[in-house]
C-alpha cells in the first residue's frame, strides 16, 4: 500500500503544473485506509523527514488514522510544485497542514493568492515558511494587506524568513494602528517600507511600545518629520531609554557639546550612538587637541568621527600640515575637505601635483596609514 501511494505521488509530483480546478480534483484521497497505518512512520517515508523530526512532528499528529487527509494534501502542494525540501520544511514547520483540508481550506486559500498575482513557486515558499498559517483563511488578507505595504511578494518572503510571526500579528489591533501612527510621525510609504522590511517589530510590537521608541528617536534631537527620522528609529530600536540618554551624556562630555549642538551631530550621524566611549574619546584628543578643531566644527561634520584615527584621520593630518609648513598649500586649506575625499581624489590632490618637489611624500604617507608614522616628513 505504501509503495502505490509513493508511486501516485510521484507522479503527481513530476507532472506539470494544473489548474486548480484539477488540483483539488486529483488531491481527493484515491487510497482508503490503512489498518497499519503508523503515524510516527509517516512524515518519514511520505514526506521526507528525517527519524528524530518525523518524532516531533507525529505528537500533533497522533489523532490520525488514515494515510487519506496527509495524502490529499501532499498531492495538492506537489501539483503546486512544491519541491522536496520545500515540503520538508511545511510539514516539520507545522506538521498540522497534514491535517487541513484540501477543499474548504487549502484550496481557496492558493485561489485567493493566485487572485493577488502570487505565482505558485511564490504560493509554495510561503507554504513552507508561515508555520501554521498557510492552513488559516486569514492569509489572504493579511498579504493582501503587506503587498503594497512592503512592495513585492519577493520582500515579504525574505521578511518570513527569520521573521514568520508576522502572519501572527492582528492587522486591525496592531498593524495597521502602528502604520498609522508612523504616517502621523512623517514616514512616507518607502520610509516605512524600508523601516519595517529591516525592523518588523515596528508593524508586531503593541502600539505603546512603538510610541515609546518614537519618543526615544526625538530624545536624539532627531525631530519627526524631518528626513533621518526613519534612520534615527532604526538607530534607538533596540537600545533602553536609559541607554539612549547615557550616550547622548557621554557625546556631550567628550566633545564639549551643547544640547543644539549634539541634535546638529546626531542628526547628520546617528552612528555614533554605536560608537564605544573609547573610540570616541581618542577621536575628541586628536581632533581637539593636536589638529585644534573647535567643538562647534565638529558638531556641523560629524562624519569625521566614523573615520579611521589611524588608518585617515591622523595621516591626512600629517600630509596637510607639511604642505602648509612648506607653503605648498594654501594655510587656509580645510581639514575636513582633506578627509572625507576618497583616497583616490586625496592622492589626485595632494600627493601627486607634489610629487618632484617632495619625492617622499606619498611614502611617508602609506607609512603613516601603516602605523609607522615618521617623525618627521622628509622635503628635498
Amino acid at each position: 500500500m505504501l509503495r502505490l501511494r509513493s508511486c501516485i505521488l510521484s507522479r503527481i509530483v513530476s507532472s506539470p503544473a494544473t489548474s486548480l480546478h484539477r488540483l483539488l480534483s486529483v488531491a481527493a484521497p484515491a487510497i482508503p485506509p490503512s489498518p497499519s497505518f503508523a503515524v510516527e512512520d509517516y512524515p518519514v517515508e511520505t514526506c521526507g523527514l528525517t527519524r528524530p523530526q518525523a518524532l516531533k512532528a507525529s505528537t500533533k499528529l497522533s489523532h490520525l488514522k488514515s494515510p487519506a487527509n496527509p495524502d490529499a494534501v501532499l498531492a495538492f502542494f506537489a501539483g503546486l510544485g512544491l519541491s522536496r525540501a520545500d515540503v520538508v520544511a511545511a510539514v516539520f514547520n507545522d506538521p498540522r497542514l497534514l491535517c487541513a483540508s484540501v477543499k474548504r481550506t487549502l484550496g481557496p486559500n492558493v485561489a485567493g493568492l493566485t487572485g493577488l498575482g502570487l505565482s505558485n513557486s511564490e504560493i509554495a515558499r510561503l507554504a513552507s515558511l508561515s508555520y501554521g498559517r498557510f492552513r488559516c483563511r486569514s492569509i489572504v488578507p493579511k498579504l493582501q494587506y503587506y503587498l503594497p505595504l512592503l512592495g513585492s511578494c519577493k520582500k515579504i518572503l525574505r521578511l518570513l524568513e527569520h521573521r514568520s510571526y508576522i502572519l501572527k500579528v492582528s492587522l486591525e489591533r496592531v498593524v495597521k494602528p502602528n502604520v498609522a501612527f508612523l504616517r502621523e510621525c512623517g514616514l512616507g510609504s518607502c520610509d516605512i517600507a524600508k523601516l519595517c522590511t529591516v525592523i518588523p517589530t515596528m508593524l508586531t510590537s503593541n502600539p505603546e511600545r512603538v510610541r515609546v521608541k518614537v519618543a526615544c528617536a526625538e530624545g536624539v534631537h532627531v525631530p519627526r518629520g524631518s528626513g533621518m527620522f526613519r534612520q534615527a528609529l532604526m538607530a534607538v530600536t533596540y537600545l533602553s531609554k536609559e541607554t539612549i540618554t547615557a550616550r547622548v551624556e557621554n557625546l556631550v562630555k567628550t566633545f564639549r557639546w551643547s544640547d543644539g549642538e549634539v541634535g546638529i551631530a546626531l542628526s547628520k550621524a546617528l552612528s555614533l550612538l554605536a560608537r564605544s566611549k573609547d573610540m570616541l574619546l581618542r577621536r575628541s584628543e586628536f581632533l581637539i587637541s593636536n589638529v585644534g578643531l573647535e567643538p562647534s566644527y565638529i558638531a556641523h561634520r560629524p562624519v569625521m568621527l566614523t573615520y579611521s584615527l589611524e588608518g585617515r584621520l591622523r595621516p591626512r593630518y600629517y600630509v596637510l600640515k607639511f604642505l602648509k609648513a612648506n607653503g605648498l598649500i594654501d594655510r587656509d586649506r580645510d581639514y575636513y575637505h582633506t578627509v572625507v575625499v576618497t583616497e583616490k581624489v586625496f592622492t589626485e590632490k595632494f600627493l601627486r601635483p607634489h610629487k618632484e618637489a617632495v619625492p617622499h611624500l606619498a611614502e611617508d604617507y602609506a607609512a603613516a596609514c601603516r602605523g609607522e608614522v615618521p617623525t618627521n616628513f622628509r622635503f628635498t
